[in-house]
């Protein structure tokens, strides 16, 4: 029996295993991908976004406690969480501490934890992560948390690859005006006001509602305003995640914005911008391999050398390395 075919019947140790070949881009990993992929499309993927130092691990932790114990009459949820970590630029390695932050969950059968490493890439979401929202999806995972590296505003990438998008800010980490650069805040569908028990809360809280009056947001679910019901406008939700406080309204709000986003037309309009945004990942990734092979080193350093020089420009090698000649 194949690795899928062990994950599609619930098999965990299989599940693990098919996650390290697809994070580590082994091709028999990738493979097993063609194979689960029909069994995709059916997750709730939620991003979880952010500066560091806002509280995003212990949000999420208590997010995924609230879905896996929900009130009397609901059903639980199966939660996966890929929690990217940053790598280090000068030795290559990542902590991958998330599950340090998730005891609650990290003993619950039906949550998986992933922590990947982010290997450089940019906008707070490792190159793998598409990958391994696949699997959890194929596996059964009802709902998908993605925690990224926590690089700021340079987090947009997120927006791409998520039907949900929260966004977590935190009183204290700066000036009032960080929390409203161009960015971040755009690509919200709930913002969330985390530690708000600490002394600068309300003036906090106070510069985000103003900067969400005055934005001119569009409609989140990417369909215009006549195909709509309605406008989703992001709530401004304050928690204190160390303490369990105003969970229940952030996982009310992400189940509003799911039928929302089902009801508006908004869903389809975003799993076709998340594949569409994985193919041409994919696509920069194989020209730019296949460029690298049709290019010997010599002659790659002999163009860098003439660029450094000022011999040539930027557009000049370029030129040279896409058509073998200087123009």
């Amino acid at each position: 029996m194949s690795l899928a075919e062990s994950v599609l019947q619930g098999n965990r140790l299989a599940l693990a295993r098919l996650l390290t070949q697809v994070e580590n881009q082994a091709q028999d990993g990738l493979e097993e991908l063609k194979t689960l992929f029909p069994y995709t499309g059916k997750a709730h993927i939620v991003g979880v976004t952010g500066a560091p130092g806002t509280g995003k691990s212990s949000l999420v932790n208590q997010l995924v406690y609230a879905f896996r114990h929900p009130p009397e009459g609901q059903k639980p949820m199966q939660v996966a969480v890929v929690a990217v970590d940053p790598t280090s630029p000068f030795s290559g390695g990542a902590i991958l501490g998330d599950r340090v932050r998730m005891r609650d969950v990290a003993g619950d059968a039906g949550v998986f934890i992933r922590s990947t490493a982010s290997r450089g890439a940019l906008g707070g979401v490792a190159a793998s992560t598409a990958n391994l929202v696949q699997v959890f999806d194929a596996a059964g995972f009802a709902l998908i948390f993605i925690e990224t590296v926590g690089a700021g505003q340079a987090e947009v990438d997120i927006a791409r690859l998520a039907h949900t998008v929260i966004v977590v800010e935190a009183p204290g980490l700066g000036d009032d005006i960080q929390a409203i650069k161009a960015g971040i805040l755009e690509i919200a569908d709930i913002i969330v006001l985390n530690k708000a028990d600490r002394p600068l809360a309300d003036s906090a809280e106070r510069t985000l509602r103003l900067m969400l009056e005055m934005a001119e947001r569009k409609n989140a679910s990417g369909v215009g305003e006549e195909a709509a019901p309605k406008l989703w406008i992001p709530p401004l939700l304050r928690t204190v995640a160390t303490e369990g406080k105003g969970i229940q309204a952030v996982v009310q709000a992400i189940r509003d914005h799911e039928q929302y986003l089902k009801t508006s037309g908004g869903w389809e309009q975003r799993e076709r911008i998340r594949l569409q945004t994985e193919l041409e990942n994919l696509l920069h990734a194989a020209l730019l391999k296949r460029l690298q092979e049709t290019i010997s080193p010599e002659t790659y350093q002999n163009i860098l050398n003439e660029l450094v020089t000022r011999q040539i420009s930027p557009h000049q090698a370029l030129e040279i390395l896409l058509n073998g000649v200087k123009q």
